[in-house]
């Protein structure tokens, strides 16, 4: 006998059947596939290689009065403040190596394509994805140009964002190592072997 007790025998069974009937339970019919329209409304990721960017444009200096309206409040009047719930957009050259780095936009952000995809998603915080996509463009011309990456009057758009240099780059791993598992590890030095001391 299974377990050795018939009743055991049956407590199986029917435990077994319960959630045999459980897993095939009701459909509720909640929800509904969305369509392609609010699809695509929801799918605004930007990549590194800016692939996905809109067509527009904008300026450090027309960017200068929207971060002034919308973004000074929460950054301050010039980004490089240290605000109550955000770090400096501006600054930190030259600090990443000291005792207190300072990581903003300038020193530590790897692409710039970044930097507009995340104004357009969440920003300003009191309305995220408010803005127009020219008033991003601007935007990010203006922080870029704050942190010295590009010119007063440079012209940013879709074709010229995903080609700035940014000076954190190369702080970062490739998304595509051009090593291969087997061949020497190219960012990593092995530890040292540590030898301890025999009393």
């Amino acid at each position: 006998m299974l377990f050795g007790k018939p009743s055991l025998l049956a407590s199986f069974v029917v435990w077994t059947a319960s959630v045999a009937a459980l897993a095939q339970g009701p459909a509720y019919h909640l929800g509904r596939t969305p369509t392609p329209e609010e699809i695509q409304a929801l799918d605004i990721s930007i990549g590194p290689e800016g692939k996905e960017l809109p067509p527009g444009s904008g300026t450090a200096r027309e960017g200068a009065k929207l971060y002034a309206e919308r973004c000074a409040p929460c950054h301050g009047p010039t980004g490089a403040e240290m605000a109550v719930y955000h770090r400096p957009l501006v600054g930190g050259k030259g600090s990443l190596t000291t005792v207190q780095p300072v990581k903003t936009i300038g020193n530590y952000w790897a692409f710039a394509t970044t930097i507009w995809d995340y104004i357009r998603r969440a920003m300003p915080l009191d309305k995220p994805g408010s803005l127009r996509v020219d008033d991003v463009y601007a935007l990010t011309a203006f922080l870029l140009y704050r942190n010295e990456i590009v010119r007063e009057d440079d012209v940013l758009n879709a074709t010229n964002l995903p080609q700035i240099q940014m000076p954190g780059r190369k702080l970062f791993f490739p998304a595509e190592p051009d090593w291969k598992p087997g061949y020497r590890q190219l960012y990593f030095s092995p530890q040292p072997e540590r030898r301890e001391r025999r009393r």
